[in-house]
């Protein structure tokens, strides 16, 4: 005889249920009223009860002390929980899913800032100091927010931190909107004002100046990430947060990024690029390397050449080193720099000129420098002189065609 059947009525089978027929029945009403599907209050409580309903009665002792004298029975014998919490038992089920979410409801947000670097900071290394703002429970109150006993559930929410506010949009027709409750600000708790922590004013946290180092190892990329677990902002009943760098490249004056290699441009003469040429190159590390050409060896332009070993280091083993890529400008010499006399000279030394076969009729003309201005102004004339016609373009040009 069963004393209680409050536990099978909450799982919608009799009292002679199977195990695996309360397992079935489980199943379905958790579906139904577990808070990711159902995020109404009633249907969380509902879950939890079911939940307590379950635990019990699929454990064959706590199910024969409830059957004989009921809840009270289960209570006095002080039988302890086989599951910290309902969404234990769900997991058990449905493949660890809400032990997942509980994993991560349980941990703070991570916090996350940029740090601007230098192109010599991911080159040489290096460690950086970063001051900042983080929360921390307030040693006055022990992060209660006040006096031992002052916090109280809400009354509005009943605890939730959410309200849910019905709207008729139509005949017959309601919505329903779940909304922060104004009364806790969302935390489910109030505080008397007289009974309130002076320190953090109830906020059971208070800000506090850190200062972290941030170690940037040579070779590190634009755009990674530095991590310090557990360095996130405090809250009761939380766990904090990561606060993770992510370090940003400064563009540099001179070299540029891309991977293990760097870029840079040199403007030669055009004599240095027919002749040979010398140059010293400042590192990121500040030596001076001597870049030169071989005897006999012309730099066309937009020519590119390497140094081998001479790039970025490799993130991790720094010995490795990428290349140093060189995009060469020449500069030629401005008219009037060489002397007709010199040209004639300059000729002898160069390759013979190519022979143009030229008509008796051709026209010969003059080439003269390009002018940016010129087709800006012929644009604008055009315009104007459309204004002043009073037709649009594609009527204008069709007429003039037939004309």
């Amino acid at each position: 005889m069963v004393k209680e059947t409050a536990f099978y009525d909450l799982l919608g089978v009799k009292p002679n249920a199977t195990p695996e027929e309360l397992k079935k029945s489980y199943r379905k009403q958790a579906l139904k009223c577990h808070p990711d599907k159902n995020p109404d209050p009633e249907s969380a409580e509902k879950f939890k009860l079911i939940s307590q309903a379950y635990e019990t009665l699929i454990d064959p002792k706590k199910r024969e002390i409830y059957d004989q004298g009921g809840e009270q029975a289960l209570k006095e014998g002080g039988s302890s929980a086989e599951f910290s919490s309902p969404l234990d038992i769900f997991d058990m089920f449905f493949g660890g899913g809400g032990s997942g979410r509980r994993r991560k409801e349980n941990k703070g947000k991570d916090v996350v800032h940029q740090l601007s670097v230098s192109l010599e900071d991911l080159y040489n290394g290096n460690t950086r100091k970063l001051a900042l703002q983080k929360s921390v429970i307030c040693d006055k109150c022990e992060g209660r927010g006040g006096k031992a006993g002052a916090v109280q559930k809400c009354t509005t929410c009943k605890g939730t931190g959410t309200q849910v506010l019905i709207n008729q949009i139509g005949a017959g027709m309601y919505q329903q909107i779940h909304t922060a409750c104004r009364d806790c600000g969302s935390t489910g708790e109030k505080i008397n004002p007289k009974d309130m922590c002076k320190e953090c004013k109830g906020k059971k946290v208070v800000n506090e100046r850190k200062i972290l180092e941030v170690h940037i190892d040579k070779g590190i990329e634009d755009g990674q990430k530095v991590s310090f677990l557990g360095e996130g902002d405090q809250q009761p009943g939380l766990e904090p947060g990561d606060i993770i760098i992510v370090l940003e490249e400064k563009d540099h004056s001179v070299f540029k990024r891309k991977d293990m290699d760097l870029f840079m441009k040199i403007e030669i003469t055009l004599t240095e690029a027919l002749c040979g040429f010398k140059r010293t190159i400042t590192t990121l590390d500040n030596r001076i390397l001597v870049v030169s050409t071989l005897p006999g060896e012309f730099i066309k332009p937009s020519d590119v050449k390497c140094v081998l070993n001479e790039g970025m280091p490799m993130y991790k083993n720094p010995f490795e080193k990428g290349r140093l890529i060189i995009n060469f400008n020449i500069k030629f010499p401005d008219d009037g720099d060489i002397k007709s006399r010199n040209l004639i000279e300059l000729e002898k030394w160069l390759p013979p000129r190519p022979h143009i076969d030229i008509p008796i009729d051709a026209e010969e003309l003059k080439l003269v420098a390009m002018d940016p201005s010129y087709e800006r102004s012929k644009r604008m004339d055009a315009t104007s002189m459309d204004e002043d016609s009073g037709f649009p373009d594609g009527a204008k040009r069709v007429q003039c065609a037939n004309q």
